[in-house]
């Protein structure tokens, strides 16, 4: 199953991130590895909140993630949300529908 987690962004998260980056990114890289995170990035114009896509049985991995991320942590996320995908459509869906032809 995929589930999509949303962050809301600090205000100043621009300005803050460069600290806590490398050790951000490292903990992302470990869970895609892991298979558990399949695509994550900063929406842009204006970068005030990321999408992380997650393939997982369970939301705990999700949380687990922002539990453990330096951006949640040390305030640059300031409220994040997890919700589970339903996709029906695309190599990787998990319950694909085609039409009937």
């Amino acid at each position: 199953m995929h589930h999509l987690m949303f962050y809301e962004y600090a205000p100043d998260y621009l300005e803050r991130r460069e600290e806590f980056r490398t050790e951000h990114l490292n903990l992302a890289w470990e869970a895609e590895v892991r298979g558990e995170l399949i695509l994550a990035g900063a929406l842009a114009d204006p970068a005030d909140s990321a999408v992380l896509l997650f393939q997982c049985s369970n939301p705990k991995v999700a949380e687990q993630f922002a539990a453990a991320d330096p951006y949640v942590q040390n305030g640059l996320v300031t409220s994040y949300r997890i919700r589970p995908w339903t996709t029906v459509v695309g190599q990787n869906a998990d319950t694909p529908v085609r039409p009937d032809v």
